[in-house]
């Protein structure tokens, strides 16, 4: 561990957590006001995944997002997840995941019933993802809950433009009907109350990241409001406009790194 209390795995306080296999009760992480009550809360908590690392989330998160943009290259060896582990875009906060840092979050994955080893071609050993199963999710919730694990809290605007390249929403209103259904499930919450630039975040954070989590959003609202004068909101949109042009390059590299090893090993194959 570093000086500053950062770690490896991560850029974020609490990175270490990303190194402990935990199996700790998923305390505190119901949407505010979901209509739960005692009768079906104790029921409805342990049918819900559990919390997972911060080196699990990433790994996961690229499964998903890798099974969903570039299918020619996916399920993925272990290098080319910890590639998409590691990659710039589309990535907050910013990890350096290493071959022992992504066997354990694949342990973590397998053991929780999130992922699962095969054996792919050439007898090298692929990962593909159990989202769908493990999460109780389809395509629309999936993709937002990739999202969110691979760049932290977002508001509904800043998931509609990114989550589309995994799944199509044509408007806001149906990236919203969909988020309702996530929070119902306890799978997605609010960090912030409703209204303009509301900040929703996924589940699935250990109980002390997600008080670091709101304790940080709070202090960027206060030192937003403090510092932002009326009518300077035009900056976010062009914001997430250019990070949806960033994706979509990112997307078309890997579909092209992917066919790339696929002709690779076409013609390893043809000569020998």
């Amino acid at each position: 561990m570093s000086s500053n209390g950062l770690t490896r795995g991560s850029s974020e306080p609490f990175g270490f957590l990303s190194h402990v296999r935990s199996r700790s009760t998923h305390h505190g992480l119901h949407p505010v006001g979901n209509g739960m009550n005692e009768d079906n809360s104790a029921e409805n908590e342990s049918s819900q995944p559990k919390p997972l690392t911060a080196t699990a989330r990433r790994c996961l998160g690229v499964l998903v997002e890798k099974a969903k943009t570039t299918p020619d290259g996916y399920p993925l060896s272990l290098a080319g997840l910890i590639t998409g582990c590691n990659q710039k875009s589309n990535r907050s906060p910013q990890m350096q995941v290493d071959e022992s840092d992504a066997l354990l979050a694949l342990d973590e994955l397998r053991d929780a019933g999130a992922a699962r080893e095969i054996q792919g071609s050439g007898r090298v050993t692929k990962y593909r993802h159990a989202a769908y199963e493990w999460l109780g999710v389809d395509s629309p919730g999936a993709a937002i809950v990739t999202e969110l694990m691979l760049r932290g809290p977002q508001t509904a605007g800043e998931l509609r433009t990114r989550a589309s390249r995994m799944h199509k929403f044509p408007d806001l209103d149906s990236l919203k009907t969909e988020l309702d259904s996530l929070m119902e499930k306890g799978l997605v919450e609010s960090l912030t109350p409703p209204g303009r630039g509301q900040t929703f975040a996924h589940c699935l954070y250990t109980p002390q990241e997600r008080l670091y989590l709101v304790d940080k959003i709070k202090k960027q609202d206060a030192s937003s409001a403090a510092s932002s004068p009326a009518g300077s909101g035009s900056a976010a949109p062009a914001k997430a406009a250019n990070d949806d042009r960033i994706d979509k390059i990112q997307d078309r590299l890997d579909s092209v790194t992917a066919k790339l090893e696929a002709l690779e090993k076409r013609l390893e194959f043809l000569e020998s």
